[in-house]
């Protein structure tokens, strides 16, 4: 099964999403450089959750680069991911309007979650498939990287439930680690044809 249709569904939601998410930004009424300052919180959130959204568009596009080969299970995958990603525009509308109070902080820390849960499973589910995505599965490896970000996130949730700034600052974090293309996929990605032979 071709992968192309995958890619361009993804990259059209994920515009979509970040374009959702702009448009939750008010206008201010006032003409001065002080309006901006009761948005702190909302604009705050809009550049968190755009972080997250490119970090996780740009892993998806290196993630298929060294993929071959589909199924219809990493299609559900897929949507499942995209899925948990698609309510980042809510929770962060949310989170900036009650000025970063706990109860959406944490939530927000939810949906980040999820998405990681949702990555890791499409991603070991094509490092699995036999055949074209050798490569992937080389690259991967234990994926520590995958499960210490759901750690962190899973702490960010329980720490924003007691102090809202310790839950962003856990998702900062995150978004820092993966700020950088996956370079395991990259360095596999750019090998030359035979090296990727002597895989197989």
């Amino acid at each position: 099964m071709g992968k192309g249709r995958l890619e361009a569904f993804s990259d059209g939601v994920i515009a979509i999403i970040i374009t959702i998410m702009v448009l939750g930004l008010e206008v201010p009424h006032e003409g001065t450089l002080a309006a901006f300052e009761h948005m702190a919180p909302v604009l705050l959130g809009y550049v968190l959750s755009f972080v997250h959204v490119g970090i996780y568009w740009n892993n998806h596009h290196h993630l298929f680069q060294a993929v071959r080969d589909i199924d219809g299970t990493v299609l559900w995958l897929n949507l499942h991911f995209l899925f948990w990603l698609s309510l980042l525009p809510f929770v962060t509308h949310w989170m900036g309007a009650s000025g970063f109070a706990t109860a959406p902080v944490s939530v927000y820390g939810v949906v980040l979650f999820m998405c990681a849960v949702a990555y890791v499973l499409l991603v070991h589910r094509l490092a699995s498939r036999r055949g074209g995505n050798r490569r992937l599965a080389l690259a991967i490896g234990a994926d520590r990287k995958g499960w210490i970000s759901l750690l962190l996130y899973a702490c960010g949730i329980g720490f924003g439930c007691v102090q809202a700034w310790m839950g962003l600052a856990v998702y900062v974090i995150v978004a820092l680690i993966w700020f950088i293309p996956d370079r395991r996929i990259e360095r596999h990605v750019g090998e030359a044809p035979d090296a990727e032979a002597g895989l197989k």
